[in-house]
């Protein structure tokens, strides 16, 4: 698939998410915008959008290079409890630092997504049976564990009402002064492409990568570092957006081949497409309301897992 295709069909999604609203502003109205308009667009639909565009960017990216360091096709944030962890660190900072400033909870939210994503790789070199379907569903329990915590400290602190809203992703709230956190993810992303090659050559083994004269443990580190930054950013000013980076990078790699610097690219592009779909189905299937993005691209990335479980099961990857 040619770049410029996904470039071309990303502008007009885009123009068409900036569209789609209870309020009735369309493409003729941009020469002529009334104030309300004009705020509606600056304040809501402008923010909104460059909310999508990040967090489909940044969590497709986060998945390519857990899957990249994991040698695994199905190991992600969601898969892996970074998306937990995280969550459960906007909890105690939430109970422990109920005045903290975003840039303290993101802080909090990234130890322990950092925390959680290195447990769940050193399980992973503990494990022996190296099964594609068996990594991840360690994963899945593993974060069920760290999501059992946050529910039994939400419960004794009074506080299943704010945790449930962590679990929602939803866009629908974004606005000029509450979604900048995201930012922190763009030179997060940059240092992914610079160390894209490096990336690749972990991917290949412990062994390989040395004889290489590539300083294995400093490169996967840095992998999770990022990883976990990027995850806590996008959680803590969205929520939880499911399967996003565990089907992305499966699909770029369909026609992109495991090259993880060539994918980048196409990664980055297809992930934000992705999402952009997702919220304007959520947006008019029950207009004027509309559905959180983490229902839709739950329901759409679940369908899409399974067709690469079958396709995988049927050319025997």
């Amino acid at each position: 698939m040619k770049i410029r295709y996904l470039v071309l069909a990303l502008i007009v999604l885009s123009i068409t998410s900036v569209f789609i609203g209870v309020s009735d502003i369309s493409p003729l109205d941009i020469f002529s915008l009334t104030e309300d308009q004009a705020r509606i667009l600056y304040i809501s639909r402008v923010p909104r959008l460059v909310s999508i565009l990040i967090a489909g960017m940044s969590m497709s990216i986060c998945g390519l290079i857990m899957q990249q360091l994991s040698r695994n096709k199905f190991v992600s944030p969601t898969t892996a409890g970074t998306l937990d962890s995280a969550r459960l660190g906007v909890l105690v900072s939430m109970m422990m630092f109920a005045s903290a400033s975003p840039l303290q909870k993101i802080s909090i939210s990234f130890i322990f997504a950092l925390l959680g994503t290195f447990v769940f790789m050193k399980i992973l070199e503990k494990i022996k049976f190296k099964d594609a379907i068996f990594i991840p569903l360690v994963g899945l329990m593993f974060g069920n564990i760290i999501s059992s915590l946050s529910t039994f400290f939400a419960y004794k602190n009074d506080l299943i009402q704010n945790m449930s809203s962590w679990m929602q992703g939803d866009f629908s709230m974004i606005m000029t002064g509450n979604y900048e956190l995201m930012y922190v993810s763009i030179p997060i992303l940059a240092l992914a492409f610079l160390y894209a090659n490096k990336f690749t050559i972990a991917g290949m083994g412990e062994d390989f990568a040395k004889n290489l004269g590539l300083n294995y443990r400093q490169v996967v580190n840095l992998g999770l570092v990022i990883v976990a930054l990027v995850t806590a950013s996008v959680v803590l000013s969205v929520g939880v957006i499911p399967f996003l980076g565990l089907i992305i990078p499966n699909i770029v790699t369909i026609y992109q081949g495991d090259h993880l610097k060539k994918s980048l690219t196409h990664t980055a592009l297809l992930g934000a497409i992705f999402v952009l779909i997702c919220d304007v189905i959520g947006r008019i299937i029950i207009y004027p309301y509309e559905i959180p993005i983490s229902l839709t691209v739950g329901v759409i990335g679940s369908a899409i897992f399974i067709y690469l479980l079958m396709r995988r099961k049927k050319y025997g990857l």
